[in-house]
């Protein structure tokens, strides 16, 4: 058992990234050629820069030449390349460069990065939609979805701020998107663009709002002195 203990530690161990293994489909890597680059990877992480073909055959219980159609593959589908490297007593030599398949995974991770944004803003707006419909409690008219996409995509509002806006108009019992558009056009005038700096306005107006409802209403005007509440508060 202590000789199996020392034989195993000796050996080493070869790391590889899960996110290779979650993703080498997707990057046009085979399973005979994820098994290769596992082959490859022991060796070069000991310092054999281009392991013998021979011997990574012998290791996977294949025919070397399907070892070297499988090279040729990683080559091809621009997934490895053969660089020339200078060790350490200044010798050049071919070695294995993965930089390629890198690079691949990289880009995979961008565009899923890209997709993932996509997705909430699709969600977020979904959910616009469909938040508006439960509150005013029936379908939205074309006309109403046409307004709220104009102010998603011409207004630019954030979805946040347009829930906001909702709940006010509920909260005051005014089941109008033309009231929520007037919300909306107050807190522009205000330059308030989400929904923390509606809340500081709030904060900051508190006291004079007390002593308004202390003193008794002197406003009026177009644009209702709407009450300004928390995305949170139920």
């Amino acid at each position: 058992m202590d000789d199996f203990i020392q034989r195993y530690v000796q050996a080493g161990q070869t790391s590889v990234a899960n996110y290779l293994l979650d993703h080498f489909r997707e990057v046009g890597m085979t399973t005979d050629q994820l098994l290769v680059f596992f082959q490859l990877r022991r060796y070069m992480d000991r310092g054999t820069q281009l392991p013998n073909a021979d011997e990574i055959a012998a290791h996977l219980g294949w025919d070397k030449q399907k070892v070297y159609q499988l090279l040729h593959e990683l080559i091809t589908n621009k997934l490895m390349t053969i660089t020339t490297v200078t060790d350490s007593q200044g010798q050049k030599q071919d070695a294995y460069d993965f930089r390629l398949l890198t690079e691949k995974l990289s880009q995979l991770a961008v565009q899923e990065t890209h997709q993932a944004a996509k997705a909430t803003v699709s969600n977020d707006r979904s959910a616009v939609f469909n938040q508006i419909e439960t509150e005013f409690g029936r379908p939205l008219s074309p006309l109403e979805m046409e307004s709220i996409t104009q102010w998603l995509d011409q207004d630019h509002y954030r979805p946040e701020l347009i829930q906001l806006a909702l709940k006010e108009a509920v909260l005051s019992q005014a089941y109008s998107l033309k009231y929520m558009d007037r919300i909306l056009l107050s807190w522009e005038r205000k330059n308030l663009k989400t929904a923390a700096q509606v809340q500081r306005e709030k904060e900051r107006q508190e006291p004079r709002r007390t002593n308004q409802s202390t003193g008794g209403n002197q406003g009026g005007g177009e644009v209702p002195d709407v009450p300004i509440f928390k995305l949170t508060d139920q």
